[in-house]
């Protein structure tokens, strides 16, 4: 077990995004599955997209004629498009402060049900957090060994929420930096029961990495009855649906623990029906601007969700 303490100042992590090119050549059925090949040196703006019917069923079936992506308002071209089930990264982050003692076990056993849930090619790895991060088990597709990660965390401590999901982002990008050939989905689930209370990390900080990395953020808000209704709840309330929101994720608040494993079987489900879409965007200005993006399904009472956007690459 990581045992990580974040002293002084920390600098945020610059991403550029780039992915994996899937060639859609003229001639061919844009809707097959192709296998993707690799590019060096070309800037490709990846998203994950969600699309729901009015029912909030997930549409899994339409071709990549179907999208429209617009970047700052402007249509783009789409090079890349899958709706395989890719395999995953993701960052299973648990709080486990003093406030969690009563209902920790239960919260356990509704991530050892998530954590079943992952198919072999899927990684996870296992993170509590309090006052301290503590990696419990890095990134692997060993089921028993998740479950033994989460059956030892224990409660106690404050909250360093915004520690956790940072250390989170930067544990994921060394996993990808590992295997820069492969297509892998990345994504966090945290579960949280109350406001941050002892990280050195400010919110904006973690929020403007999030915004740079290409992870998905499901947040789980389940405060105490106590603290129901104050400031500091709503202000964790706050956080957690702004992290989901900007990022492609989606964020939870239950009212009772028991609705847990229901939850972690909704992300489960979502994260393997999504779509991944890649472009090249018109503004080649390597300018380092936050850009928003605006996915558009052409199916009759679609809703897509994904990412608000991101940063340009710079010139180095």
């Amino acid at each position: 077990m990581h045992h990580i303490t974040l002293t002084g100042t920390l600098s945020l992590l610059t991403l550029i995004c780039t992915f994996p090119h899937l060639a859609l050549n003229a001639g061919e059925n844009k809707s097959s599955q192709q296998r993707p090949s690799f590019q060096v040196g070309v800037d490709i703006v990846s998203i994950n997209v969600t699309v729901i019917d009015e029912g909030g069923r997930y549409i899994t079936d339409l071709d990549v004629e179907e999208f429209g992506v617009f970047e700052d308002g402007i249509q783009q071209d789409l090079t890349f498009f899958t709706r395989e089930q890719l395999p995953i990264a993701l960052a299973l982050l648990i709080d486990t402060s003093a406030s969690m003692e009563r209902r920790l076990s239960t919260a356990q056993e509704a991530a050892i049900g998530f954590a079943q849930q992952l198919r072999q090619a899927d990684l996870a790895s296992v993170i509590d957090f309090d006052n301290r991060v503590n990696i419990l088990q890095e990134f692997t597709n060993e089921p028993v060994a998740l479950e033994r990660a989460i059956r030892r965390t224990s409660a106690g401590g404050s909250t360093s929420l915004h520690n956790a999901i940072y250390i989170a982002l930067k544990e994921l990008q060394k996993n990808k930096a590992k295997v820069v050939d492969e297509i892998r989905r990345q994504s966090i689930v945290v579960l949280s029961d109350g406001e941050d209370t002892s990280s050195l990390i400010g919110f904006n900080e973690v929020l403007e990495l999030a915004k740079r990395s290409e992870t998905a953020i499901y947040t789980i808000g389940l405060p105490t009855r106590e603290r129901r209704g104050n400031r500091g709840a709503e202000e964790a309330v706050y956080v957690l649906r702004q992290l989901s929101r900007e990022t492609g994720g989606r964020s939870f608040f239950p009212d009772s623990i028991l609705e847990l494993a229901d939850i972690y079987k909704q992300i489960a489900e979502e994260l393997s029906s999504q779509y991944t879409l890649g472009y090249t965007s018109h503004n080649q200005n390597r300018n380092g601007e936050f850009r928003q993006v605006v996915v558009q399904a052409n199916r009759l009472n679609a809703t897509t969700r994904t990412k608000r956007g991101y940063y340009a690459p710079t010139s180095q």
